[in-house]
């Protein structure tokens, strides 16, 4: 039985630990059991979660591959996190501007107070009271304070608008690998059902033999043993059929999570992603377009580009810095009775000693620095072995499929004549049963196989970049639907 299909896990370095491999045990029988499915989604991950929308109707939803997509990338909770992200990004740049604005207050206050002169040292003179009676005094006031020249601020301000525009690349990521997670799950449905399909013709095929086995031993032409192989035989397909429908539910169970279908909600797959070519692409045109397209790689450009200005802001502290500040108001006993008062103050701040603050700033800022160019160019080899791992795939699944769909009908001839001498007496029923085995083995690579050349296609689509836009014409199957049924 083939065990080897083709799983290209696709990894960036916001989602790294939202991928995980879930492998489905086989169950007792003579038939083929399930290749262990390779899974993009980790349960528990936040690609596999989602916000469920509206509420469960006693209508089957039927459910495309384009309308599945349109609402994972819709209602996915890892979408809803990378909204965040961006929510938080914007606010720490809106912060490093502040420290560029100018920052202006207003402020009214009524005072009454009485003084002890003597306790200032005033005390004592002659003429003059010891202790001033109260007084009242009302101030209204506007102050400004603003930064002229403040070279690291500055510096700070653009890292944050490089963070933003970092943060909305790896939003975009995240929607290209809830488009990937979601296109598996389809996928793995869609082969689970297939395998529904299959094990119910192996279930026909062995009834109908111990069916004729039964008449055979009827007749005295065959030995009780013949039966009792039929039974077996149709008791083991039989169990097959059952720990595959029951997968086949499990799977539609994970892709209802991660697209935010309401609990409970019944729905049918309406595409069978059937066998069709991907759109004609060389591997250094796939190369090109995904160092041009992969948005976690332009993501942790903006990263690296982020730490080089934090580099400067850090550098930048020793520089002397200019600042303005200023106020303005009327000051009085009342407010009938009061003068206007100003204070403009214009200086500029020079760095002399600090106790190693800066340079201890300015290392950090080059650790940070170094290790994002590291990334960055771990992250562009990484992009080369997706693209060329993914054309070895996929080319290797192309083959796969035409060698087993040509076993397949091998197979089929081989139990057809198995059972014609069984019938003749010329055999008994080992024969029959191994042809049994034989075909539900080769369907099982079939459709292995034909899951594997459609997981690589999308996995090609990933690794050159522009998964979202991309994927469903690598699959053939249409545009991105509306979230619904399609029409």
């Amino acid at each position: 039985m083939m065990k080897n299909i083709l799983a290209v896990v696709l990894l960036c370095s916001v989602a790294a630990a939202q991928s995980g491999t879930s492998i489905a045990p086989q169950t007792p029988g003579s038939g083929a059991g399930p290749t262990p499915a390779i899974s993009l989604v980790a349960p528990g991950s936040a690609i596999s979660g989602s916000i469920p929308h509206g509420a469960a109707t006693a209508d089957i939803l039927p459910l495309s591959l384009p309308d599945a997509m349109a609402r994972g990338l819709r209602y996915n909770l890892a979408l809803t996190n990378a909204d965040l992200n961006i929510r938080g990004t914007s606010a720490s740049r809106l912060r490093a501007l502040s420290a560029l604005m100018p920052n202006l207050s207003a402020q009214a206050s009524d005072t009454t107070q009485q003084m002890n002169l003597k306790a200032l040292g005033f005390g004592g003179f002659p003429g003059i009271p010891a202790i001033i009676p109260p007084f009242n005094v009302m101030d209204l006031r506007a102050a400004l304070t603003q930064a002229v020249m403040d070279y690291s601020a500055i510096q700070r301000y653009r890292a944050g608008g490089a963070d933003l525009s970092a943060a909305r690349r790896s939003l975009q990521n995240t929607r290209d690998l809830v488009a990937l997670a979601v296109v598996s799950l389809y996928l793995q449905s869609i082969t689970a059902s297939s395998r529904i399909d299959a094990a119910r013709a192996n279930v026909e095929t062995a009834n109908a033999l111990y069916h004729q086995a039964v008449d055979q031993k009827k007749a005295g032409v065959v030995p009780g043993i013949d039966v009792l192989r039929a039974q077996v035989e149709l008791q083991a397909e039989q169990q097959q059929l059952i720990f595959y429908r029951k997968e086949f539910e499990k799977r539609k169970l994970d892709l209802a999570r991660a697209i935010g279908l309401p609990a409970g909600q019944a729905f049918r797959l309406t595409d069978p992603v059937p066998y069709t070519p991907p759109p004609p692409i060389t591997l250094d045109e796939a190369l090109a377009r995904a160092y041009d397209a992969r948005p976690d790689y332009l993501a942790l450009r903006e990263q690296v580009r982020s730490a080089e200005l934090l580099r400067k802001a850090a550098g930048g502290q020793r520089l002397p810095s200019i600042v303005f500040d200023g106020n303005y108001g009327t000051i009085g006993p009342r407010f009938n009775d009061n003068h206007g008062t100003f204070l403009v103050t214009g200086a500029i701040r020079v760095p002399i000693f600090d106790g190693g603050r800066i340079a201890a700033d300015v290392e950090q800022a080059d650790v940070l620095l170094s290790g994002r160019r590291a990334e960055l160019e771990d992250l562009r080899g990484r992009i080369d072995y997706d693209v060329r791992t993914a054309f070895l795939d996929l080319n290797a699944a192309a083959d796969q499929v035409k060698v087993a769909e040509s076993n397949r009908i091998l197979a089929q001839q081989e139990l057809e004549q198995a059972r014609d001498r069984f019938a003749a007496g010329v055999s008994n029923s080992v024969e029959v049963v191994q042809g049994q085995q034989a075909v539900a083995t080769a369907q099982e690579n079939f459709i292995n196989a034909l899951f594997a050349y459609n997981l690589g296609k999308a996995s090609l689509a990933r690794a050159v970049g522009s998964t979202e836009t991309n994927i469903l014409k690598y699959l053939n199957t249409g545009t991105i639907g509306t979230g619904g049924a399609r029409k």
